[in-house]
């Protein structure tokens, strides 16, 4: 692939992910924000951590991240307790309830996400099941 054929495939494929990411996200039903979801999913995935953890993995400042767990805490959707090794920080873990409502957002988005697949011609959504490996090598250092 040429220099200005990789610009124009990066700059298409950034425009097209963010785009349907931000359409799956507003598919879903009302609730914590978007930030506080992926903070949430954060914790579901990778258990207890601690604020700052938390938020270097989010990539936002600790005290944005320090507004968004209290605001999970105040609904129930985290809890937060000292940390033993440094009681100066904080350790923030997803309760039952927290783990509850990222699967049913997680569902919600992987199903409208589905309903938009089935209405692609099969040559797009061949094109598109051809194209993950792709997609998940594009992805695979940032969830280690």
């Amino acid at each position: 692939m040429t220099t200005s054929t990789v610009q124009d495939v990066s700059g298409r494929l950034f425009l097209a992910v963010g785009r349907l990411s931000r359409s799956l996200r507003q598919a879903g039903v009302p609730g914590p924000g978007h930030g506080a979801i992926s903070a949430l999913a954060t914790l579901v995935n990778h258990g207890q951590l601690r604020l700052g953890d938390l938020a270097a993995k989010e990539g936002v400042a600790a005290a944005t991240m320090s507004r968004i767990v209290a605001s999970l805490v105040e609904a129930g959707y985290v809890s937060r307790e000292s940390d033993p090794i440094d009681r100066r920080a904080w350790l923030a873990e997803a309760t039952e309830e927290g783990e509850r409502l990222v699967s049913g957002v997680r569902s919600t988005r992987v199903n409208e996400l589905g309903k938009r697949l089935e209405r692609l011609t099969p040559e797009h959504q061949a094109a598109l099941a051809a194209a993950l490996p792709a997609l998940e090598a594009l992805i695979a250092d940032e969830e280690r």
